[in-house]
């Protein structure tokens, strides 16, 4: 599969901390000065700390295990979420019938580079925010959100009514010959704008950490951000072993202020005028079993009441993937690596540890009362160094009960063996989370012995119910889909098993069908009673990839899956095997588009819109959009603007495709050329 791999970075290494947002409330440190009630969930156990105190010695304790010779660590590795799915049919006030953004859930909308309500279309690209008129088709309004230095900082887009939540997520790819210094690059910010005349803004908030993602449902926007504690490792030099680093980097942990930890914000009104905010300690909670190097914060923001309160609350927990219904939010984090961080230059050493995976006890500083206690019976004596073992492979689960405005509360953790591929491995169904994951499923290492299964877990306690394993045997997880009480999951190595699962009974959940074919589906689309469309590669006898592939499956008999159609491409590949957003299904008239690039075999590579017809029997491609090549640009600047098609929508009786360098507007039926808007 080509979902991309995202490296989280390392440690904060900046020296400036933020003064503490520590309310007035205090308490004893450890369990005996809570006043919060300690709820039991098997091994899970869910804690809202007492104070500022209580939060100091917890992450203390808990982060003083996990540092090591390079600092804390170690940083994850993260499967990029191919998030969103069925694209519906909506017509708002007098606008046009239109698509929405193809989402996981529905009622539940993602950000993503294009949104329509059928009267205009507002776009986000290379840091400019467009609103066109669907019925002229011209750009009625612009605006500038980021210099252009770094327009190449990846944006998405929420909508509801006349606000628009610009979420940029930070990072992302500099394009070849831009200039873009590692300290200078942006990282996360959601600016707010007002679109009810020429789009100004509103106000913004950055927060100091890393976008995970964001989901929406009415006008309320809950958006997900990682951090990691801001504490600085100095370079202890080339002569001291990795053993006694651990040592003289743990005595740093232990010395750490809360300030270290406490997430951070700033909040700025329309001239740009900001307020520093952070997280108050009596709205971080914890589970039981967690590392103390990074915390989950959740921020809510209702489009229509302006930039407020987010009211943040937090989590002593890890995270990367989000899935979102009407009533829960769940975030989900993927097994650790165990690559240790080095100061300064940011190499990656091998890695190492101690033989239990945990950095040895210190003696805590004098006069410091909420340093964690040293162990009595721990040996002294520096511990041989030795390659690491990695921890175990299992998923962590937190949920979040949204049903009530304002600030989501904390419900519940949980585990499952395993890694996830992406949001479409969770789903959630009649009281219980559905979650497919794979095991020994590393990166890099063979995967021989992986196996896949899918847990079925009680969403008020996270505790597990059911299971149905054994899927795959020497393979992985490629797609994942839940529709109902039913699931298709695709594992993949030389061929692919498509296997059919009845989850009707909860505690019972059985496979019942399986389907061997050549190739894989990277992405699986309902498409009505029976039917089921899957995205992504076909492959020889061996595995090797060959080229896209878009295949119609017959699911309507749970024992018998049967592919009906195959579509294949020789050469090519699409982004929407690895973001469902790529692509748009319009079920009134089987309309199918999604991006496809196609190489010859040297370094060209061509771009366009591939239009199919996607009926109760067949797949059959009709025809295909290119949007015009970039104007060359002179010997040694960056290439501005790439041709390459990565969105549709329809409105009325348009297809709409969009690229970096504008818009191209043809006719459903028949695909003539109506309209090109050049994004100047």
């Amino acid at each position: 599969m080509r979902t991309s791999i995202r490296t989280a970075g390392a440690v904060t290494l900046a020296a400036a901390l933020f003064t503490t947002g520590c309310s007035g409330s205090t308490g004893s440190a450890g369990e005996a000065g809570r006043t919060t009630p300690v709820v039991e969930l098997g091994k899970v156990k869910l804690v809202s700390y007492s104070g500022c105190d209580d939060m100091l010695a917890g992450l203390r304790r808990a982060a003083a295990k996990n540092v090591g010779p390079w600092g804390l660590g170690p940083p994850q590795i993260m499967y990029a979420e191919a998030r969103s799915d069925v694209s519906q049919a909506k017509a708002v006030g007098s606008g046009q019938e239109h698509s929405t953004t193809n989402t996981h859930e529905a009622g539940v909308d993602e950000p993503d580079l294009v949104k329509t309500d059928g009267n205009r279309v507002i776009t986000v690209n290379r840091g400019v925010l467009r609103v066109i008129d669907a019925a002229t088709k011209k750009i009625t309004g612009t605006l500038r959100l980021v210099s252009a230095e770094q327009a190449w900082a990846p944006a998405d887009l929420l909508i509801s009514g006349d606000r628009a939540l610009v979420l940029f997520s930070g990072g992302g790819i500099i394009p070849f010959g831009a200039m873009a210094k590692r300290a200078a690059s942006p990282g996360p910010r959601y600016v707010l704008v007002d679109l009810s005349g020429e789009p100004k803004v509103m106000g913004s908030i950055t927060p100091n950490g890393s976008h995970v993602d964001a989901r929406m449902v009415g006008s309320t926007v809950r958006i997900v951000v990682r951090s990691q504690p801001e504490i600085v490792f100095p370079d202890l030099g080339p002569k001291l072993t990795e053993q006694e680093r651990t040592l003289k980097n743990r005595e740093i942990v232990n010395r750490a202020p809360i300030s270290a930890w406490l997430p951070t914000f700033e909040t700025a009104d329309a001239k740009g005028v900001g307020v520093k905010g952070s997280v108050k300690c009596e709205q971080v909670s914890h589970p039981d079993d967690y590392t103390g190097t990074s915390l989950l914060t959740v921020h809510t923001l209702d489009l229509a009441q302006g930039l407020t309160d987010t009211a943040p609350i937090s989590v002593a927990a890890d995270g990367d993937t989000v899935y979102g219904t009407g009533t829960s939010l769940y975030v989900a984090s993927n097994p650790r690596w165990w690559w240790w961080p080095r100061p300064v230059d940011d190499v990656l050493p091998a890695p190492a540890e101690s033989d239990s995976g945990q950095a040895p006890q210190v003696e805590p500083t004098p006069g410091d009362p909420s340093a964690p206690p040293v162990d009595p019976s721990a040996d002294p004596s520096p511990a041989p160094e030795k390659t690491p073992e990695q921890p175990p492979e299992e998923t962590e689960v937190h949920r979040f009960d949204i049903t009530a405005p304002g600030a989501p509360r904390y419900v519940a953790s949980g585990k499952v063996p395993g890694r996830l591929l992406n949001q479409y491995s969770m789903s959630e169904y009649q009281g219980h989370l559905r979650i497919a994951t794979t095991t020994n499923s590393a990166v890099g290492p063979s995967t021989e012995n992986s196996s896949s299964a899918v847990y079925v877990l009680k969403d008020d306690t996270l505790a597990k119910v059911g299971e149905v394993g054994g899927l795959g045997a020497g393979e992985r997880i490629y797609s994942v889909r839940f529709i109902g009480p039913v699931g298709y999951v695709v594992t993949f190595k030389q061929v692919d098993p498509l296997y059919t699962l009845d989850l009707s009974d909860p505690a019972n959940p059985r496979k019942t069908g399986e389907l061997k074919i050549t190739g894989y589906s990277a992405y699986l689309h309902p498409a009505g009673d029976g039917r089921l469309i899957g995205i992504g590669q076909e492959a020889n006898a061996k595995g090797r990839t060959l080229g896209t592939q878009v295949s119609l499956f017959d699911v309507s008999d749970p024992a018998n899956p049967r592919r009906l159609s195959q579509m294949f491409q020789k050469d090519s590949g699409s982004e929407a095997e690895w973001d469902p957003h790529a692509f748009l299904y319009w079920a009134k008239t089987g309309l199918a588009v999604l991006p496809l690039n196609t190489w010859d075999g040297t370094a060209n590579t061509t771009g366009s819109a591939l239009v199919l017809k996607i009926d109760d029997s067949a797949v059959t491609k009709t025809g295909s959009v290119v949007h015009p090549k970039p104007k060359p640009v002179k010997k040694g600047e960056p290439i501005l603007f790439d041709p390459t098609v990565r969105r549709a929508v329809v409105i009325g009786d348009g297809l709409w495709t969009f690229s970096e360098q504008g818009v191209k507007v043809n006719a459903m039926d028949g695909l003539a050329e109506q309209a090109w808007i050049p994004f100047n």
